[in-house]
């Protein structure tokens, strides 16, 4: 495992992570797209069973439960992005392959994901029958939204924000270090830590806007397919960024 020596997180670099990540979606949008538009489906599956059941209000909080799951699905990303970044061409093996070159310890940090997201998903259950109760919400009954349900949303995504800050903090270089096989998984957990809450303000910044993009994105679903790419290749410029390779 190398010695990591990172470069300050700024707003620049965010910036130019941004730049590099649409570029990359752009140059990569039929497999970025087909990868995609498995999870696409799946939410389409949550959402649209959702609303069957007279569960609307419960939408915006399985956008923001995406957030906790994510990040063990960016390691097939990750591989496009190197793949493109080495002049080769992806394609739906690339994104098979990317899981495969990495460290065993990802599944750790799987795991990790899918703990936190049952207890969001525990928490939010039980603000929905304390605040809501057993009535069918359908959406029609969305507008005008009823008092009660703006405070569950509310409370959800307050709740959702304190375990994804969490998750982010310890996974946002954490994955890609892992991916890349450059760290053990408490190296690479101890790196992420660090740069965060070493540089806390950009680090907030493009938390916001990895999650406001994300969850808008699910929320107006025929978007998810294209903006995740988009941000998940911009986590992966910004994490060579700040943790450039050694020459």
């Amino acid at each position: 495992m190398e010695s990591l020596e990172s470069r300050p997180l700024t707003f620049a670099a965010i910036a130019t992570a941004l730049g590099d990540g649409w570029r990359n979606a752009n140059a990569t949008r039929g497999v970025s797209i087909a990868y995609a538009g498995v999870f696409t489906l799946i939410g389409a599956v949550i959402i649209g069973t959702l609303i069957a059941i007279g569960r609307t209000p419960f939408i915006v909080a399985a956008a923001g439960a995406f957030m906790l799951v994510g990040p063990a699905f960016l390691a097939g990303f990750f591989a496009v992005a190197k793949k493109v970044g080495a002049g080769g061409t992806p394609s739906v093996a690339t994104v098979a392959s990317g899981f495969a070159a990495a460290s065993a310890s990802i599944w750790v940090i799987a795991l990790v994901c899918a703990l936190l997201f049952m207890i969001f998903i525990t928490d939010v259950a039980i603000l929905y029958s304390y605040m809501v109760g057993g009535d069918p919400v359908f959406p029609r009954d969305m507008l005008p939204t009823p008092a009660n349900v703006l405070s569950f949303m509310f409370w959800g995504l307050v709740s959702g924000a304190v375990i994804a800050l969490m998750l982010f903090s310890i996974s946002a270089f954490a994955v890609p270090l892992l991916c890349d096989r450059r760290a053990n998984l408490v190296g690479a957990i101890v790196t992420s830590v660090r740069i965060v809450f070493g540089n806390p303000i950009p680090a907030m910044v493009w938390a916001f806007v990895l999650s406001a993009t994300t969850i808008g994105s699910i929320l107006l679903l025929p978007l998810f397919p294209m903006v995740l790419p988009v941000m998940a290749y911009t986590s992966y410029a910004l994490y060579r960024s700040v943790l450039p390779e050694a020459p």
